[in-house]
């Protein structure tokens, strides 16, 4: 080969070459950028209809109807339900283990690791600050972030988890995960008098499914939470304590939007996953109770959304999952996959990027011993063993469980379909109470004559 040939071959290499790295860039690029932060924003007893983005006209969010109309919605997310009245307390730490109800550490096993969630983002390489309420928070579990905040619950309560928050993004130390535990809108319910003076009694309507009182004795009947209004429930009461509610809902939102402002004017809200949710629903007139304690969507619902890199933008799913999915969502999103042993929730990050349509078929619910539910797609069946009642509602033509179906006879099929799967799910957790005991009380309950509510 003559030289001007040779030449000729060896420009024509590196021109190739050169192409294919230009070609590969891209993916280099990608391969090096840094693993997205992660702001998990948690309210306390916010219901699942209380979003004004999600078809609620009668409530202002405007931050969260940001993160609605940017993120994934999934629209029925549960929490799995509780051992004890407080329901905060299980459900926290299902969401900071990933575990299910019946295999979390015993409250009294001082050893017991409690914070999975964050010990796997430190491994991960991110520094890690937690600011919420002390009280219904997992043992331990605030000992795993780098920095915790403990707050009791005061008007500005708010304000300061997300003053605390935005002093920490606006550091930024990258990558960062965030937990914000507000304590809002847990009653009492305090707020700014701005937020107060937006809703006035009557302003929002009483719940679709609003009972004077529960139609039968649901083994829960005078924890504290329903002592908060008298009994019978009456259109007053509860249009009181509505307003309220969405009143320190408006005033938690208005905190969500600044923390939300912070990523923005920081630069940094392209490379943050927005992680927003509820440890469980709240009553409020519902079914004729004001707790959380009972397995009503209302009580045992939560709003979940996920907003930013990686996620779909104004879409939503009707998979039924849970909030201790969060867990190894996030770490799945952020890169952080090597997930502790022991951990059950399962990733929804292959629903919101379209390759699954759902990753349970059912889900099985649980307060102490005295209710067990299970709900597919349709049905949603509801058992309450010490007063020998079941309830069956098509959840998918009747949302808000308004018409129980049990004594058609044309169901007992489903019924029995039903129970089965609730003992199979049983078998599963290792849920021990029984769905059937010897001696099963009477249904009928009378509210107590000498115990008045605690707020009139």
């Amino acid at each position: 080969m003559n030289p001007g040939a040779s030449r000729l071959l060896q420009v024509v290499s590196l021109l190739a070459a050169a192409l294919a790295l230009c070609a590969s860039a891209p993916a280099l690029a990608d391969a090096q950028k840094p693993p997205p932060n992660v702001v998990f924003l948690l309210a306390d007893d916010q219901r699942p209809d209380t979003i004004a983005a999600l078809g609620n006209k009668h409530i202002q969010t405007p931050a969260l109807d940001r993160l609605v109309e940017s993120g994934f919605v999934f629209r029925h997310a549960y929490c799995m339900g509780s051992t004890v009245g407080a329901v905060c307390l299980p459900s926290r730490t299902m969401i900071m283990t990933g575990r299910t109800l019946f295999h979390l550490p015993s409250p009294k096993n001082v050893s017991a690791d409690t914070s999975l969630f964050p010990r796997a983002m430190k491994r991960a390489g991110y520094l890690t600050l937690r600011t919420g309420k002390p009280e219904n928070h997992p043992r331990y579990a605030s000992d795993a972030f780098d920095r915790a905040f403990h707050v009791r619950r005061s008007v500005a309560c708010s304000t300061t988890h997300a003053d605390t928050a935005i002093a920490f993004i606006r550091e930024k130390k990258q990558p960062f995960f965030v937990c914000v535990e507000f304590a809002a809108p847990h009653d009492p319910r305090v707020a700014p008098q701005e937020f107060m003076d937006r809703y006035q009694p009557g302003d929002v309507p009483l719940p679709p499914n609003f009972l004077p009182q529960h139609p039968f004795d649901n083994g829960e009947m005078t924890v504290r939470d329903e002592k908060l209004a008298p009994w019978p429930r009456t259109k007053e009461a509860v249009e009181r304590h509505l307003a309220e509610y969405y009143a320190d809902i408006a005033y938690l939102d208005h905190e969500i939007g600044r923390i939300l402002d912070a990523l923005r004017e920081t630069g940094q809200d392209q490379n943050t996953l927005v992680v927003f949710a509820s440890d469980h629903g709240l009553s409020i007139g519902s079914h004729g109770l004001f707790g959380k304690q009972s397995l009503y969507d209302d009580s045992m619902g939560a709003p979940l959304i996920f907003a930013g890199p990686g996620v779909p933008k104004g879409k939503s799913s009707d998979a039924l999952v849970y909030l201790h999915d969060i867990f190894p969502t996030v770490c799945e999103l952020a890169g952080a996959q090597k997930i502790p042993g022991g951990v059950e929730g399962k990733s929804l990050a292959p629903v919101m990027a379209g390759k699954e349509t759902k990753v349970r078929d059912s889900v099985f619910l649980a307060y102490r011993d005295v209710q067990r539910a299970v709900r597919t797609d349709r049905w949603k069946l509801i058992r309450y063993p010490h007063v020998d009642t079941t309830q069956l509602f098509d959840v998918a033509a009747d949302p808000y469980e308004t018409k129980d179906l049990a004594a058609d006879p044309a169901h007992k099929a489903t019924i029995d379909e039903l129970m089965e799967l609730m003992r199979k799910w049983q078998k599963e957790v290792d849920d021990p109470a029984p769905l059937v005991v010897a001696q099963p009380k009477d249904p009928k309950w009378t509210p107590p004559a000498a115990e008045k509510a605690t707020r009139e």
